[in-house]
């Protein structure tokens, strides 16, 4: 099976500044932005250096960014394994890199926080596959996977329920670009969602009516336990999720008490 890469996980729309732009300039931009470090890059889209909020610190606001930024840079490629990327910040103290192409044109970026979303609410290509056999062994058919776009309104969950605070992160994800495939069982014109609930409720709040998918398609004739399920439990649309509010971590309460 593929190994995640880099490029599964960056983030590729990213703010940039100019090498003529001004302190000034930068630290407008991270007022506006809430981001405390951007690549710079020239007019041919080289990634020439890296201004951070530190850089900034007590410098005349009409100074150039090429005269204070960092020249010296770790750089990350689309084909690296996460985790070598992963390895490299951790050893350097870099909670981003910069991910460029061959000619050194910037493509997207990586950062920590990416690193630890690979492991939260993944479908990877080893889940994918797991799940398929499964269904093969206990029903004695062939399933087909293929990687395809689904459409958000057709979609029948499998589970009843969402968390808010959850939902918060897959906006944030899907804002940034960020497209993490859910994980579809697709039987006649029914499409059976799988896995990726939270991302696909957080779509379906922001108007967005498709979403990447691993689909898994399964023959008619057989009577999955999945549909067994969603009739016990009632389940016809999206529209039946319920989203958890006001669910407070037990650990968060427990550190309050002590406080008092």
């Amino acid at each position: 099976m593929s190994k995640i890469r880099v490029k599964d996980y960056m983030t590729k729309s990213v703010i940039t500044v100019s090498p003529e732009d001004t302190v000034e300039d930068a630290i407008e931009l991270i007022q506006k932005t809430g981001h405390d470090s951007f690549p710079v890059v020239d007019n041919d889209g080289k990634v020439i250096g890296y201004i951070s909020s530190i850089d900034l610190l007590k410098k005349d606001s009409n100074l150039k960014i090429k005269d204070i930024m960092i020249r010296q840079l770790y750089v990350a490629r689309e084909f690296m394994d996460l985790r070598d990327a992963a390895r490299v910040m951790f050893r350097t103290g870099h909670s981003k890199l910069p991910v460029v192409d061959e000619e050194g044109r910037l493509v997207g970026i990586i950062s920590n926080s990416d690193v630890i979303r690979s492991q939260i609410e993944r479908v990877d290509p080893d889940k994918v596959e797991k799940f398929r056999k499964t269904i093969e062994k206990v029903h004695g058919v062939n399933v087909e996977l293929r990687r395809g776009e689904v459409e958000v309104e057709r979609l029948i969950p499998t589970q009843t329920k969402v968390f808010a605070d959850e939902l918060k992160g897959r906006v944030y994800e899907i804002r940034r670009g960020l497209a993490e495939p859910i994980l579809v069982l697709k039987k006649g014109k029914r499409f059976y969602l799988i896995d990726g609930h939270h991302r696909v409720v957080a779509a379906r709040r922001m108007g967005i009516k498709v979403l990447d998918a691993y689909i898994l398609e399964v023959p008619e004739n057989i009577e999955l336990g999945i549909e067994k399920l969603i009739r016990k439990k009632g389940i016809k649309s999206l529209r039946d999720i319920e989203v958890i509010e006001e669910v407070s971590h037990p650990l968060v309460e427990i550190t309050f008490k002590n406080t008092k």
